[in-house]
């Protein structure tokens, strides 16, 4: 499912204005609101920050994430850790307002430091999310400690943590060696996972198993086994946004009145807050479907025709892997490129006066992308193959559908 992004901005506690973006899920109602706090290294377009953000909307959590000051237009160069912690908090305040508490905070790198200070004073937050997270800010001091002396001197320094530039103030130095996590621990009193790679070259394992033995219950622990420390692969920050929606389902508001049902193998449900975004329950998975921008929908999905070409696609690729398992041939990737499309049939019988066509017909257009280690003649046998996949079939048949009423309770008059 596609999620949403909404480019806001927000004021601090300072006053000065902050960027940030909320993730919406393709239906634009969650039941529940995260913030992420990315690295103090990066910011909120990390890619990392952006699949971690899109993997928890797909599960119906919007997912807030913003630059801390210094790192946001119009924001001062100088921040101090302190700043960090009271951004998040202005951050909790703008959701609530504008538009609900948030029930998570999720925090990369010293992110998830400052989240962990900030998660006693946000009361409708009932889970943290630390990653790749210092387990006490005075070790950040030691990664730039190469700039200290011309922090001192100049007040600011431009340094370089896990490959990317940043400034550091001499108050964001001097606040760190001032903070002590463990009272905010013992204080915290919410539900917390730990996430660390242990092979994490900039802020290392031991630095969870503290955090780990000093909070308390409930707490969890979840290694990233290879994992970088910014996430770089694409498949690692996909994996830490779907382990925290697993996870955070435990503790966020129930949503159970959201799920769809019926005796039959899908259904069907249009809101009517919606114009033609559509929740589809098909087995059990669920996805969204609407219509394009262009003829009125808000494109939170993909539209019934593509939906119908999806099929066709899937069932395709299937069936060729099915019948290339049995012949043990090297079948390889399988890609199928559809279109949809509704043209005039080119029957003459069919003209109308005035020269126009009467009718149109359904042409789907369906190309296939193979391995090229296959022989032409396997290549050919596949072809033929594609004609006979279910779905292709059930579509040249003649169908019949049964479409009938569901008696529905209605409230006394």
């Amino acid at each position: 499912m596609i999620s949403k992004t909404q480019e806001i901005s927000f004021q601090n506690h300072d006053g000065h204005s902050l960027a940030a973006k909320i993730e919406f899920p393709p239906d634009r109602k969650p039941f529940a609101f995260a913030i992420f706090t990315h690295c103090f290294a990066c910011n909120g377009n990390l890619t990392a920050a952006i699949n971690i953000s899109r993997a928890l909307a797909a599960q119906g959590i919007a997912v807030m994430r913003f630059d801390f000051s210094g790192m946001s237009e119009g924001a001062p160069v100088k921040p101090g850790f302190s700043t960090n912690i009271t951004d998040l908090l202005a951050a909790a305040a703008f959701l609530k307002e504008n538009f609900s508490e948030p029930s998570l905070l999720i925090g990369h790198s010293l992110g998830g430091t400052a989240a962990l200070f900030a998660a006693s004073s946000i009361p409708s937050v009932e889970g943290v999310v630390t990653i790749g997270s210092p387990a006490d800010p005075k070790q950040v001091k030691k990664l730039v400690k190469e700039s200290i002396e011309e922090i001192r001197k100049k007040g600011e320094a431009q340094v370089t943590i896990g490959g990317r530039a940043f400034k550091v103030g001499q108050d964001f130095v001097e606040e760190l060696v001032q903070k002590d996590i463990s009272q905010s621990l013992k204080k915290m009193r919410k539900a917390l996972l730990v996430m660390h790679a242990p092979f994490d070259k900039i802020v290392g394992i031991e630095n969870a198993k503290w955090i780990y033995e000093h909070a308390i219950h409930p707490k969890s622990f979840i290694s990233l086994d290879n994992a970088d420390h910014i996430l770089s692969k694409t498949e690692d920050s996909n994996y830490v946004g779907e382990v925290v929606a697993a996870w955070a389902s435990r503790y966020l508001p129930d949503h159970s009145s959201k799920t769809l049902q019926s005796d039959l193998e899908v259904v069907v449900n249009l809101d009517p807050e919606h114009k033609y975004t559509t929740l589809i329950k098909a087995g059990t998975h669920y996805l969204t479907a609407d219509e394009p921008e262009s003829v009125g929908g808000d494109d939170f999905g993909p539209s019934p025709y593509q939906l119908l070409s999806s099929a066709l696609g899937a069932c395709t690729a299937m069936t060729l892997k099915m019948y290339s398992d049995r012949k043990k041939w090297n079948l390889g990737e399988v890609r199928v490129h559809l279109h949809h499309d509704k043209v005039y049939t080119e029957d003459q019988n069919e003209t109308l006066q005035d020269g126009e066509k009467k009718r149109k017909i359904d042409v789907i257009t369906r190309q296939l992308e193979l391995s090229s280690e296959l022989t032409p003649t396997q290549r050919e046998r596949l072809l033929e193959i594609a004609n006979r996949c279910p779905v292709h079939r059930t579509l040249e048949k003649s169908i019949r559908i049964d479409t009938g009423m569901l008696e529905v309770d209605t409230p006394d008059q």
